[in-house]
């Protein structure tokens, strides 16, 4: 039986939670970065390797069998995303070999949507409104077409957990703003949800193309910004001037869960609930 492989082409902290969960199956784990963690003793063998650049890919094994492609830009321009999800990926899938790919876990963002006060689900037409969600549904359609019955695309919401503190302490220190009004949509996973959720698709039998990864509860983003300034104990986010159009999304995750997911943390109020008194007691030390 072929061993199974993964290889983690971008290994920041969602891929390496991702990829710790591979290991409890014994499965080998390759991770992809520029600079390797120097002397890192976690069980990954570590390769150094710039995804844009085709050169430093050619020591990959052909025995790849799982693909996590979970890279991030050094920049934040359509050219920088360019490089990561469009030229950096197919350079990835032009050292695959088909006969042992098994399955390639592509995360991209809810950014492929439009701002809609309707349900998104994964048959909502993809309407990207910046190019960040138009170079994500490139790379999506791309994949798909060249690894059609290996291809699965997570489309993360914004991602929460350890080490995310900006929102605590904005909230804390008084300088987070909302839209003043309804109609503001936030949508959160926590990181162990997302990583979760990666491991499940990479091993799922017979997985549908495209998957939302979101917890079970769309908050209006006043609300939610209110109710984590009170477990704060921090003064009400200061609002804003509110554009014309409502933003954001409400966004299902009836899909995922129907695969046989289950979430830790349905609700992000309830994750943040550990985050903030961590980061309580790590004010009062």
């Amino acid at each position: 039986m072929t061993t199974t492989t993964l290889l983690l082409a971008g290994a920041g902290d969602l891929a390496l939670r991702t990829g710790r969960l591979f290991m409890q199956d014994d499965a080998r784990v390759i991770g992809l970065r520029r600079r390797p963690p120097a002397g890192a003793d976690d069980g990954i063998a570590w390769m150094a390797a710039d995804l844009g650049d085709p050169s430093t890919l050619s020591g990959l094994p052909g025995d790849i069998t799982h693909v996590l492609y979970a890279a991030s830009p050094d920049a934040g321009s359509e050219a920088a995303y360019r490089r990561i999800f469009i030229d950096g990926l197919r350079n990835v899938c032009e050292r695959l070999q088909a006969a042992t790919l098994r399955r390639i876990v592509f995360v991209s963002s809810t950014a492929v949507y439009g701002s809609s006060q309707e349900i998104i689900d994964e048959d909502t037409p993809a309407q990207p409104e910046h190019f960040n969600g138009r170079v994500l549904l490139e790379a999506e359609q791309w994949l798909h077409r060249r690894h059609p019955h290996a291809a699965v695309s997570l489309r993360l919401s914004g991602l929460y957990g350890p080490g995310r503190t900006g929102l605590l302490t904005r909230l804390a220190d008084g300088t987070a703003s909302v839209p003043d009004g309804g109609g503001h949509w936030a949508n959160r996973i926590h990181i162990d949800d997302a990583a979760r959720a990666c491991a499940h698709l990479l091993k799922l039998p017979s997985p549908e193309p495209r998957y939302i990864g979101t917890d079970g509860q769309p908050w209006r983003i006043d609300a939610l910004y209110d109710a984590l300034a009170q477990a704060l104990d921090a003064p009400v986010p200061l609002r804003h001037r509110a554009p014309e159009a409502a933003s954001g999304k409400r966004l299902s995750n009836a899909r995922l869960r129907a695969s046989g997911f289950e979430f830790l943390w349905p609700d992000a109020l309830e994750g943040y609930r550990p985050l903030i008194q961590n980061y309580l007691d790590a004010a009062r030390s």
